[in-house]
């Protein structure tokens, strides 16, 4: 009986990423920028200080008292997302058995603020949202998801769960600024942080290598996104890219969240 270990990883290659499995013995290096550094904002670090080791507080069990509990004020890059939102400028390209199959779709997306989070003296604003999305003049389902959307002020730190009725989640990160109008967010398969998860079909037939979407505030006030979902196909011998794009139009504001209505 033998063993064999293997790793899939994923490299930058000119004109965009390549997927490989390479077997141990190997030799992985990692990019610099994974290494950049967490600046915190000085008025919002904790009075007891920091760690040498971490970016993190000594003290991991206070909590903050004075912050803010109007999340609509405190949203940062997240800030133009909120309220209600339908589009119909989309397009989803999708894996078939006969090859790449090109889909346009309505989307509806509902972004309400949330109150403040807090673990310990972490401090998190965000969005719990719901897409829903069909073919043009049909009622049937054809995407589900539902999450969060986070934005840690002290740190710059973006958060997106998503979690969807075929047995998959998964929590994508970024970084991006409080008057940012532009941010990238990525989950990758096999990590503990930003990780995906999926059911064993998914698993077996269509493995979610990595998921990245980025998205765009405009000046007119709509709202753009651009989604890569990276699979391997069983029986394919390279990774299909799963694009979904689309332009949000704001149909209704939202509604403040619990505290800031009291």
């Amino acid at each position: 009986m033998s063993l064999t270990l293997s790793a899939t990883v994923t490299r930058e290659v000119n004109g965009g990423l390549e997927i490989v499995e390479v077997r141990w013995p190997a030799v992985v290096t990692t990019d610099l920028r994974l290494d950049e550094p967490v600046t915190m904002e000085k008025d919002k670090i904790p009075a007891g200080g920091y760690s040498a080791m971490t970016d993190y507080p000594e003290d991991v069990y206070t909590e903050p008292s004075d912050f803010d509990v109007h999340t609509l004020k405190n949203l940062g890059p997240l800030t133009g997302l909120a309220g209600i939102w339908q589009g119909t400028r989309s397009l989803d390209v999708n894996p078939k058995a006969e090859g790449p199959e090109e889909q346009v779709f309505v989307e509806r997306i509902e972004l309400q603020p949330i109150d403040p989070q807090t673990n310990g003296p972490q401090l998190f604003y965000g969005l719990r949202y719901h897409t829903h999305i069909v073919k043009p003049g049909e009622v049937e389902t054809y995407h589900d998801q539902v999450g969060y959307w986070l934005w840690e002020p002290a740190t710059g730190n973006l958060i997106q769960t998503l979690a969807i009725p075929r047995g998959q989640v998964a929590m994508a990160f970024g970084r991006a600024a409080k008057d940012d109008t532009s941010f990238e967010l990525v989950a990758a398969r096999g990590s503990e942080m930003n990780g995906i998860c999926s059911n064993p079909f998914l698993e077996h037939a269509f493995k979610t290598i990595e998921y990245r979407i980025k998205v765009t505030i405009n000046p007119d006030g709509t709202w753009a996104y651009d989604e890569d979902t990276v699979l391997m196909i069983r029986g394919k011998t390279e990774p299909f890219h799963h694009a979904d794009r689309n332009v949000l139009t704001k149909v209704a504001e939202p509604t403040p969240n619990p505290l800031a209505r009291r």
